[in-house]
């Protein structure tokens, strides 16, 4: 009798960023977890030529809105994980700025439960920094990470009282968990809804400058020198908040950060061309700040890449500039589009790429996940690392389709995500005998 979620994958290219593997060979599955190399024991268990593709741990995504509860017109657990299989995650992080906010133990049982139910991969929840991400009371840390909680974040928001933030830092260093960290001082952003510079001055918008971005990070680097709390700065848009990551990173303290496909790939001229869909927070800043993050990519500065998957209605999207709400979805399209500019376009290594998906944010969070090694759970994708595809919105199968990427072409494309062995997406020119 064949094992359960159990896969031979022979003559495939095998990619492990945490081993720093990269040959050809087979991998073998048993039990929804990784296996020997397959011997006499695994040849009467399903067989998967893979010759001329590639085998990778399954992405980790750090920073994900599910928007359920309290927003399912936009997206909900189902769809949104159904979108992350499709795009090669198998673990995501849900944000906390849900209607009502994940801000306590009763909050994340109800998500996790939630999830048990319709979720195609592993959400981990990141409950927020303060009750109602009010900024005033902080959540009681333990019991949420005894609950599960793999971070704290204050989400979009960033904790502007210094002093609630430093307090924040020391119980969290005092539980374990990161911080993961919104940087935006709310009194330099203003009524900002883009980037402030010479485009925002032609098109008559109020922008945000990088000040508004580079000031919190320069205090909530101080502030962890001085708790050692471990904190992540999210989505990283400005050439000296990179500067700043990398003096910290040089110093030892334990600070990270990420960047997300569509500030390593557009500036603020997409704004002109897409509208609302290339409206986000932080901004689309310019071709010198685009290039900082992709310098910081390839160093390593910067370890993780994460899509910031922000669904809207076509509805909020289609309102005027000002009113519409910040945000687009990445999840389907993040490897994808990375490949492309990282790999193809600028001769990135591979594994360096994926690192990016994997290594870098399990060695952040401290997880399990993202590792080929034998004997964890064989969260797995496969992907043609060379096949061309374009962005079609109209394809996707989140629930929006708030994209700056319509039309852009991507080379590399998954073919099949596991999850513990389970196929949770298949294309059909996977054929498993």
């Amino acid at each position: 009798m064949a094992a359960r979620n159990s896969l031979v994958i022979r003559n495939v290219r095998i990619l492990d960023p945490v081993a720093g593997r990269d040959e050809i060979g087979d991998l073998a599955i048993v039990d929804g977890r990784f296996s020997d190399p397959p011997s006499a024991a695994t040849r009467n268990l399903p067989q998967l030529d893979a010759r001329g593709l590639a085998a990778a741990p399954g992405l980790i995504d750090m920073h994900v809105h599910l928007r359920e509860p309290g927003q399912t017109e936009k997206e909900d657990i189902a769809s949104g994980t159904q979108a992350a299989a499709r795009g090669g995650f198998t673990t995501i992080v849900a944000m906390p700025n849900t209607v009502p906010v994940l801000d306590s133990v009763a909050a994340v049982e109800d998500l996790r439960e939630r999830c048990r139910q319709t979720a195609a991969v592993r959400v981990l929840p990141c409950p927020a920094l303060t009750l109602g991400q009010q900024g005033r009371d902080l959540t009681d840390f333990k019991a949420l990470k005894d609950a599960g909680a793999v971070a704290l974040s204050e989400d979009g928001k960033s904790l502007a009282d210094p002093c609630l933030m430093r307090q924040a830092m020391l119980e969290a260093r005092a539980c374990g968990l990161p911080i993961v960290d919104h940087c935006e001082d709310p009194a330099l952003a203003g009524i900002g809804v883009m980037h402030e510079g010479a485009v925002s001055h032609r098109l008559g918008l109020p922008g945000k400058p990088r000040s508004s971005e580079d000031l919190m990070v320069a205090r909530d680097i101080v502030l962890a020198a001085e708790t050692g709390c471990a904190i992540h700065l999210q989505h990283l848009s400005s050439g000296l908040a990179v500067a700043l990551l990398e003096w910290a990173s040089r110093q030892g303290l334990p600070v990270s950060g990420e960047a997300t496909p569509h500030h390593l790939l557009l500036t603020d001229q997409q704004v002109a061309r897409s509208g609302s869909n290339a409206k986000m927070n932080p901004p689309l800043r310019e071709a010198e700040d685009r290039e900082a993050l992709c310098r910081a990519v390839e160093s390593g500065t910067i370890e993780a890449i994460a899509t910031d998957h922000a669904p809207h209605t076509l509805q909020d999207k289609e309102k005027p500039f000002d009113r519409a709400p910040a945000g687009v979805i990445g999840l389907e399209t993040a490897l994808g589009l990375c490949l492309q500019e990282l790999h193809w376009r600028r001769g990135m290594p591979l594994l360096s790429v994926l690192s990016r998906f994997t290594s870098g944010p399990r060695r952040i969070l401290g997880l399990e996940q993202g590792t080929l090694a034998v004997g964890e759970a064989a969260d797995l994708i496969l992907f043609d690392p060379e096949e061309g595809w374009t962005v079609d919105p109209e394809t996707m199968v989140s629930k929006a389709r708030n994209t700056p990427f319509a039309g852009f072409a991507c080379r590399g494309r998954i073919k099949m995500t596991m999850l513990a062995g389970e196929c949770v997406f298949r294309n059909p020119s996977i054929n498993i005998r």
